[in-house]
């Protein structure tokens, strides 16, 4: 069958969507296919489409398998011999009988088989290659427009509408409030392709969403003058962020800081008010536990284990070491990957700790 203006559609749309003929033809073939096995007058067997762009042909063959006559009962796809022999004479059992057929109503079949292909080819590829833009989109921050808000989940329109980004429970913060219409920064966490599961996870309460802030707030990070090196977060509440200078130079602590403390309130405010403590890191491991206890005053650390150690500070400065339902110990053990067991000055004393500072 010649049908030029179906190619030409074809042709038209590959033009205006980017999308291969290709794709439409082989995804056509199959639909095709499909549909038409059960317009066959009651035969079985495999039905093959093949779509000639250059000719402007496309052409229906059925194949069967050629099987005894003493066959109790034809499966499908199968013809018996005798009547095999009657469409080609020199077929034998096990060969494939192929034919060429037309189509019962084609035109009303073929319309409706297209559009239902060609739509769902042209969802399916401009989702994936969406999806495909945003897969380097992983680990990065950026702004979304709250489009819904359900019991559980947020949906956020990002990048100027192209795709919805969800933020699941467990990457919102507690006490935050999600408006339909705010304009909200997220942290990519995860670009999940794979068909229908296809989606962009998003979260608030990630630890890279406070690293890509600090990025984009100061610029001493963003050029590597300034590295950091860990960051370890309870979301809303309070977060700890070891940093370093690869420059003498520069006081890392001051640039994450900003004059009269610009930068890290513009952090803070954007994270809801959530405390940060900015600590320089230390090659030294008992140094670095020391550091990451602030605000709290560290009098000596002694390292037990290998990756275990006691921190002494004054008695009257134990509950700010340990911290609210031991918060400020949690996230300094986060920080630096050690165990640490704080201990007061004179429990310290009793237990006869031979501690260095």
């Amino acid at each position: 069958m010649i049908n030029k203006d179906f190619f030409a559609a074809l042709a038209d749309l590959e033009h205006e969507r980017g999308i291969s003929q290709q794709v439409f033809i082989d995804a056509l073939s199959s639909a095709l296919a499909s549909a038409y096995k059960k317009q066959l007058y009651g035969e079985t067997g495999n039905v093959e489409v093949r779509l000639n762009p250059e000719k402007c042909t496309i052409r229906f063959f059925l194949h069967r398998n050629v099987v005894d006559d003493d066959v109790e009962e034809l499966g499908d796809g199968e013809i018996m011999l005798s009547d095999a022999v009657e469409i080609k004479k020199n077929i034998k059992v096990g060969d494939v009988l192929t034919e060429e057929f037309v189509p019962k109503d084609f035109s009303r079949i073929a319309a409706q088989t297209a559009k239902q292909v060609i739509l769902q080819k042209i969802h399916e590829t401009e989702r994936d290659n969406t999806l495909s833009e945003f897969s380097d989109k992983e680990g990065e921050l950026m702004t979304g427009l709250i489009r819904k808000v359900d019991m559980h989940n947020v949906y956020i329109e990002l990048g100027k509408g192209q795709i919805e980004g969800l933020m699941l429970p467990q990457d919102q913060v507690r006490g935050e409030r999600y408006e339909t219409g705010e304009k909200i920064k997220v942290f990519v966490k995860r670009v999940k392709s794979g068909g229908r599961n296809a989606q962009v996870l998003v979260s608030r309460a990630a630890p890279g969403l406070v690293k890509r802030l600090f990025e984009e707030e100061v610029p001493e990070i963003k050029a590597g003058t300034v590295v950091i090196k860990s960051i370890s977060r309870e979301p809303g509440h309070r977060t700890k962020m070891a940093i370093t200078s690869m420059d003498d130079r520069v006081d890392a602590v001051g640039a994450c800081v900003g004059n009269q403390g610009a930068r890290v309130h513009s952090i803070v405010a954007e994270l809801g008010g959530e405390k940060i403590d900015i600590i320089l890191w230390s090659e030294n491991p008992l140094e670095f536990i020391a550091k990451a206890l602030s605000p709290a005053t560290v009098l000596s650390v002694t390292q037990i284990t290998e990756k275990s150690a006691v921190a002494v500070v004054p008695d009257e400065k134990l509950s700010l070491a340990i911290g609210r339902d031991g918060q400020n110990a949690r996230l300094a053990a986060r920080l630096t990957g050690w165990k640490i067991d704080v201990k007061s000055e004179s429990a310290a004393a009793k237990l006869n700790l031979d501690a260095e500072e």
